[in-house]
């Protein structure tokens, strides 16, 4: 199941069935999400103001987690990646463990490094970039402290 073509509501729905998932089976969830590395991020909405939990599919990398706003190849960046310049601080949960970190949406050759780091691990995610006109944003998670 593709992101791209989905209405809100059902984005949402999505969303809570794999949050439900991920936290009844310690950061883990099967079907076509089996074997990815996952991350729950919670974060402050930049309009509303109230805690979103997003999951997303994650790569380590160096002391950081990676994320791409590809929107599953949508055309427009997904909307908790606007949520995260508005309000950068986040609240992480990787497999039981649950810390705060800093959302940096990266450029230049960090962004390269991470982009590609990433694509060779999950190379959909070159796909994603290939798709669409505009530049996927890539963020690294730094956790705080």
């Amino acid at each position: 199941m593709s992101m791209k073509g989905m209405q809100d509501s059902q984005v949402l729905s999505f969303n809570e069935q794999i949050i439900a998932e991920f936290r009844e089976n310690e950061g883990r969830c099967g079907g076509r999400f089996e074997g990815n590395p996952m991350l729950l991020m919670t974060m402050t909405g930049a309009r509303s103001g109230r805690q979103i939990t997003n999951p997303l599919t994650c790569h380590h990398h160096g002391d950081d987690y990676i994320v791409m706003a590809s929107a599953g190849g949508h055309e427009r960046h997904p909307s908790w990646y606007f949520n995260i310049i508005a309000n950068p601080g986040v609240t992480l949960e990787v497999g039981t463990e649950t810390f705060a970190a800093t959302a940096v949406v990266l450029e230049g050759d960090e962004r390269s490094e991470a982009f590609d780091a990433m694509c060779e691990a999950m190379p959909r995610f070159g796909d994603y970039q290939d798709s669409v006109e505009r530049e996927i944003p890539i963020i690294a998670l730094r956790r705080i402290g």
